[in-house]
């Protein structure tokens, strides 16, 4: 198989990305987003927030960074950011075995490029990596304020869960962390999450 055909039945293999639904939902309307449609949303929102981040960062990795983060969803699905089973060895041995496959449809070049700057998002150690962990987590956090609690208030989710994963922000975009503390101080007045 040549190169070409490679990359094609990469583009084609993660299309199903679009079929892979979360629990947020979009602001439209009530039907959840899909895997997609959040790394999209992601990459975009990282253009318009990284003047925030206060670390040393290479732009085009961090939107490469969240263009294939949940790519291997594919095939380990997604699970919900306070499901206590997202952070399972089973779930990252899963997602890491996803990765090859998905990546290894690419040529080799390709392919040892996008799984390591997978790797590298899912070690969350570089600045690009940190910058990109946060846009993903504040995203969800974003989407829940804009809809009156979302799935937080589904969940019953409390300030210290959001507080917890958002916690990177506090160190390398701390106006985004005030944001959202100030935020989650109106989401507790709404009752949209627990105090």
């Amino acid at each position: 198989m040549n190169d070409l055909s490679k990359q094609i039945s990469f583009i084609s293999e993660v299309d199903q990305l679009k079929s892979i639904l979360r629990q947020t939902a979009l602001l439209s309307n009530e039907r959840r987003e899909n895997s997609a449609e959040h790394s999209w949303h992601a990459a975009l929102t990282a253009q318009v927030l990284f003047p925030y981040f206060e670390i040393e960062i290479s732009t085009e990795k961090v939107t490469k960074m969240l263009l294939i983060h949940d790519i291997v969803e594919i095939d380990a699905g997604d699970t919900f950011a306070f499901n206590s089973k997202y952070y399972s060895e089973e779930q990252a041995q899963n997602e890491k075995k996803a990765a090859h496959r998905i990546f290894g449809l690419l040529p080799d070049e390709q392919s040892t490029h996008f799984e390591s700057l997978w790797l590298e998002f899912e070690e969350g150690k570089t600045n690009e990596a940190k910058c990109a962990k946060a846009i993903d987590r504040i995203l969800p956090a974003i989407q829940n304020i804009e809809n009156f609690g979302g799935t937080w208030k589904k969940y019953n989710i409390s300030r210290d869960q959001i507080l917890a994963r958002n916690q990177i922000l506090k160190e390398i975009a701390p106006k985004l962390w005030v944001y959202l503390n100030e935020k989650l101080k109106i989401a507790i007045q709404n009752k949209w999450i627990k105090d």
